[in-house]
């Protein structure tokens, strides 16, 4: 394990930035005063004519964002999850949700592993705000790798994106050469008594999982949703009918996230028994990022119990 790389994709997103400026000279970045936290100032010194700090006001950046989106510029406005998804909420509905610009939202700092900052930076409401706007696509990267190609697919992709972001560093799951899709799941390990669907942070600690299964005999197939709406309908019915029983794992209120999101999926088509691992439907608390995740079962041992719970289900 000393071997594993890990980086924060809050890093990943600032140096994708960055990089997209020398393609996108269309290419706007607004931050809310937070540049050094959600690594915006990456693209800032690179490129200070084309970046925004708008200060303490997330709302009116959301506002200032929509705007420059509708004379055709691509703007990402950057803040914290909390700030982003819920202060701004009904400047991201109605100037940019309604209107469907071209404005991508970065929003940092997500869940739980916020660590120290407490209760109130500890967005776990973020999803399940998003997920309500028709036409929002929502993005949750696991690692490094897939957090720089979620940033430049969404680049490119015409409407609004919600894209959430960690503080802690994560190891990097992905290889070099992987090809990443809006909307379409990745099947990470094969297996065929039961699925382990994560998002974000969780794929690591669900692949943990698995391999702590299999030492029991257990074959668990891991699948890695990083797009939450529109999610891989088809992946998810698709591992329900192979495996039988399906567990979800995301750094998220267990209400309207992933786990809602896929339990959506399986009552409308395909019934399986189905256990959802997230923050069960409480705030947070201060504390270590690690400890937190600990506290609050986003572990893979956590994962690992609930999978051979659901198994006695089928």
């Amino acid at each position: 394990m000393a071997d594993v790389i890990k980086k924060a994709t809050r890093d990943s997103y600032g140096e994708a930035l960055a990089e997209l400026s020398d393609t996108m000279p269309n290419l706007f970045v607004l931050d809310a005063d937070l540049a050094k936290a959600t690594k915006t100032i990456t693209f800032k010194k690179k490129c200070p004519e084309r970046f925004v700090d708008c200060g303490i006001a997330e709302s009116n950046m959301m506002g200032i964002a929509a705007g420059l989106a509708a004379t055709g510029k691509v703007v990402f406005a950057s803040t914290f999850a909390m700030f982003a998804a819920g202060r701004a909420f009904d400047q991201v509905r109605n100037s940019i949700g309604y209107p469907h610009l071209n404005v991508k939202i970065g929003a940092t700092h997500a869940g739980i592993s916020v660590g120290e900052d407490g209760a109130t930076h500890q967005c776990n409401e973020d999803i399940a705000l998003m997920r309500t706007i028709p036409g929002m696509v929502i993005i949750n990267p696991a690692d490094d790798i897939e957090a720089k190609a979620a940033v430049k697919a969404a680049a490119q992709y015409k409407g609004p994106v919600y894209l959430r972001f960690g503080r802690l560093a994560v190891p990097v799951v992905n290889s070099e050469n992987y090809q990443f899709e809006i909307g379409k799941g990745v099947t990470l390990k094969d297996g065929k008594d039961v699925t382990i669907i994560a998002t974000g942070l969780m794929v690591s600690e669900a692949l943990k999982a698995a391999e702590a299964l299999t030492t029991e005999g257990i074959s668990a197939r891991v699948i890695n949703i990083h797009t939450i709406k529109p999610i891989d309908k088809e992946l998810v019915i698709k591992a329900a009918k192979e495996t039988g029983a399906i567990v979800t794992a995301e750094e998220h209120n267990i209400i309207g996230g992933l786990g809602g999101a896929v339990a959506e999926i399986l009552s409308e088509n395909c019934p399986t028994p189905m256990i959802r691992v997230g923050v069960n439907d409480e705030f947070g608390t201060s504390g270590a990022a690690t400890e937190l995740l600990k506290l609050y079962g986003l572990s893979a041992e956590n994962i690992a119990n609930k999978a051979k719970e659901v198994i006695k289900k089928k």
